[in-house]
């Protein structure tokens, strides 16, 4: 999109950045990729399954779940007062850094630093929920 402003008499033509002014730009989430998601969730499963609770709360679900929702499993204070609900969004930004985006939870675990690793992750989530075989609805 073009806009022109008048400035010391000539005028001057200059790119909006409507993307950025509307919440866009940036770089886009990557496509993640299940599969990889699964070999990656190896590092995650000593302590959570998808549908069962271990040292870490079941994750069958968890895309569109309230955090601290699950009511047989203890969770963190801090995880009980955070107000998350998990979606893309809130799980990438999670997964980051957990100790960071939550401070005071129990997860033991100082997150992923590739964003991909993250998007394949929560790939794998959305898919191992959505298999009734795994996560019986």
């Amino acid at each position: 999109m073009k806009f022109t402003m008048q400035y010391g008499g000539g005028v001057l033509i200059a790119l909006s950045m409507v993307m950025t002014a509307c919440g866009g730009g940036g770089t886009p989430a990557p496509k993640g990729d299940p599969e990889l998601g699964k070999a990656i969730y190896v590092q995650c499963s000593e302590c959570h399954q998808p549908n069962e609770n271990v040292e870490g709360p079941r994750h069958c679900g968890v895309v569109g779940r309230p955090a601290a929702s699950i009511p047989d499993f203890e969770y963190s204070q801090a995880m009980r007062d955070s107000g998350l609900v998990w979606n893309e969004k809130t799980l990438d930004e999670f997964l980051t850094s957990p100790f960071t985006y939550v401070n005071g939870t129990k997860m033991g675990f100082a997150g992923l630093d590739n964003p991909k690793d993250r998007a394949d992750v929560i790939a794998y989530l959305k898919q191992v929920s959505a298999d009734p075989s795994i996560c019986p609805q």
